[in-house]
């Protein structure tokens, strides 16, 4: 009796972990390929933060139009750190995360220019009174300006996904290859900014780095 039993036991084991093997091997089949996609993006720069404090701004939807300094809350949060407590530099760290409304924030005054993109995002220049042709937020603003910020050591990124789907709309309008389109915008992010996979996976990423979040 008690022989009977180890056999069954012996054959329950067996047939289980032939059943974790089949299902390891189900899953592994089904695991995403870690191959030249995954090299298209380095996500390394998001290890160089080192600061007690770090704040992600989330500005995946904002609207942009008719407001001239949208990066406003970036530079109050820099700006408090170092009048309350007297810290900047890489002590606070600041990250920008641009999706779909807010593409035009990194893409430099040549791509505005070229495919209209105060017209298509319904931006006026401030001066002229008339749809954008050139990034308004790069200088305007003062100290709430993307270069004003980039210098304080804040890090923009751009969403792939949302650019690629930019892209497209781009290149049927204008009667381009979207690859192409694409290939342009990519060579016109303004400098410093980081193409990431996505927004959301960007955002996950900094929250894994110690990143606070913040909706805009």
């Amino acid at each position: 009796m008690t022989l009977l039993h180890d056999r069954r036991s012996f054959v329950s084991a067996l047939a289980s972990a032939t059943g974790l093997a089949a299902l390891d091997a189900q899953v592994s089949a089904q695991a995403p390929a870690r191959g030249p996609a995954a090299a298209q993006f380095d996500l390394t720069w998001f290890d160089a933060f080192k600061g007690v404090h770090k704040q992600m701004y989330d500005y995946g939807t904002y609207e942009l139009p008719g407001d001239t300094r949208p990066l406003r809350f970036v530079m109050n949060y820099l700006d408090t750190y170092r009048d309350v407590f007297g810290l900047e530099g890489a002590s606070v760290n600041t990250a920008v995360g641009a999706s779909r409304s807010a593409f035009p924030l990194n893409v430099s005054d040549a791509i505005w220019q070229k495919y209209k993109i105060g017209e298509r995002f319904k931006i006026d220049d401030p001066t002229t009174k008339q749809p954008a042709v050139r990034n308004i937020f790069l200088t305007e603003g003062g100290p709430a300006s993307i270069k004003a910020l980039q210098a304080r050591g804040t890090v923009f990124w751009q969403c792939n996904v949302a650019l690629t789907a930019i892209a497209g709309q781009i290149a049927q309008s204008v009667g381009a290859p979207a690859a192409d389109v694409r290939a342009e915008l990519i060579a016109g992010l303004n400098p410093g900014v980081h193409l990431v996979p996505a927004h959301v996976m960007a955002i996950g990423i900094a929250q894994e780095r110690g990143f606070t979040y913040m909706k805009t």
